[in-house]
């Protein structure tokens, strides 16, 4: 087993089986631990809960042979969870102070032939529903109703049922690498550190991804990777800089591209997420309709993880030439930390950020989070976020941002 796996996993007892269905990771395994690949591996991993309930895990144990012979005759894995937010500000540049939203995904991979390959092709898609829930704004426009660059909760938008995921992955090498074609985020395969899960860990934009990077949204892209040896890899994709969460259409406003290229380096192929360093670089085009002139930049990241386990630090930086991203410098640091038996994880992350308009100052992002584990399959994370300086708030110096986050998976 892996040290990815192992940082994951709670230290079950020695007769208990530590997944559920039996997801084990396949191919290279490049990706951020937000692709749906990732997410079946995770998911199926078994916590050791606050609370007990016997009867309600030992019902799931039907539910869980079930999508074991799924996989085993036609080779489909899936997964389904439910995610709720809600946040307040402390101080609000307009009448919306708080916000609610959630997300309902069903998410997985299809492997039609030769399953055993380690070469094999997959389908892997990813379908959400995403909603308010009673308020008259989302989590993610939350930030901006503080004039804060950014959003406090990434991914809680409005935009109903939409296909995230719809693409094609091509094992190569041997399993050391491979290409993926069709309909993805390019955010979930560049400058990827293993604390970075919207479900899971922090919630912050800032915190959880490089704002120095002028990332499209969702958009239909070609890219690859492997890894050169057992400790180095490269990867990069091309994509359509005009992709958005809502609209399909391939190149909608001509040829216009985000291209990004990294090199990285692990230990060893299974430590990946939790201990690696890497540098990265990107150019997007000129975007006409847009209004968007080229820009390009670089970053870097690196995180280590102990030898038990159970703590977890990590660095990022970005710089970027150009007004096309949130910010024009970018540099975060934080730590994470398991507890009681690997179930619970608290963290604690600050970024500071300075935008590239020269009319406005630099802002300070502060985040901190606990993750209960309350059952095998429920958890709930209290998050504090402090925005310092809002760069587009000229009344408030500090601004306090308290949530909850609410998660169910099946």
């Amino acid at each position: 087993m892996s040290k990815s796996q192992v940082f994951a996993q709670n230290e079950e007892p020695a007769e208990r089986q530590l997944t559920k269905v039996g997801y084990e990771g396949r191919g290279a395994n490049l990706g951020s631990p937000n692709t749906p690949t990732r997410l079946l591996v995770e998911e199926d991993i078994r916590t050791e809960p606050l609370l007990r309930f016997p009867e309600i895990d030992d019902s799931m144990e039907g539910w869980y042979d079930f999508k074991s012979r799924i996989d085993d005759r036609h080779g489909l894995r899936f997964g389904i969870d439910y995610t709720a937010w809600y946040q307040h500000l402390s101080d609000s540049l307009t009448d919306e102070n708080w916000a609610a939203s959630g997300i309902l995904r069903a998410y997985g991979e299809w492997t039609p032939f030769n399953r055993q390959d380690r070469n094999a092709g997959r389908l892997v898609f990813k379908l959400d529903n995403r909603h308010k829930i009673g308020s008259d704004i989302t989590i993610a426009n939350l930030g901006g109703e503080a004039g804060y660059i950014g959003q406090t909760g990434v991914l809680f938008n409005d935009i109903g049922w939409q296909v995230i995921d719809f693409n094609w992955q091509q094992g190569l090498g041997n399993g050391s690498g491979g290409i993926i074609a069709g309909r993805f985020d390019p955010m979930d395969y560049l400058a990827v550190l293993g604390y970075a899960n919207p479900w899971t860990s922090f919630s912050n934009l800032s915190t959880l991804l490089n704002p120095a990077v002028a990332f499209p949204d969702v958009s239909w892209g070609l890219g690859g990777g492997t890894w050169l040896g057992d400790n180095w890899y490269v990867k990069g994709s091309i994509n359509d800089a005009n992709g958005t969460l809502t609209n399909y259409q391939w190149l909608r406003d001509g040829s216009e591209f985000f291209k990004w290229g990294e090199v990285g380096w692990s230990p060893g192929r299974g430590e990946r997420y939790t201990t690696n360093i890497h540098l990265g670089v990107w150019h997007v085009d000129e975007r006409e309709e847009a209004g968007l002139d080229s820009a390009s930049g670089f970053t870097v990241g690196a995180n280590w993880t102990s030898g038990d386990q159970r703590w977890m630090y990590f660095a990022r930086a970005g710089w970027a030439d150009g007004d096309a991203s949130l910010m024009e410098k970018s540099y975060t640091l934080g730590f994470m930390r398991k507890f009681r038996r690997n179930a619970d994880l608290l963290g604690l992350a600050v970024n500071w950020g300075e935008p590239p308009q020269d009319e406005l100052e630099a802002q300070t992002t502060g985040e901190f989070f606990y993750r209960l584990q309350l059952a095998e399959n429920l958890a709930i994370t209290p998050n504090i976020q402090l925005l310092k300086d809002p760069a587009l708030n000229e009344e408030d110096d500090s601004v306090w941002v308290t949530g909850l986050r609410i998660r169910l998976t099946l």
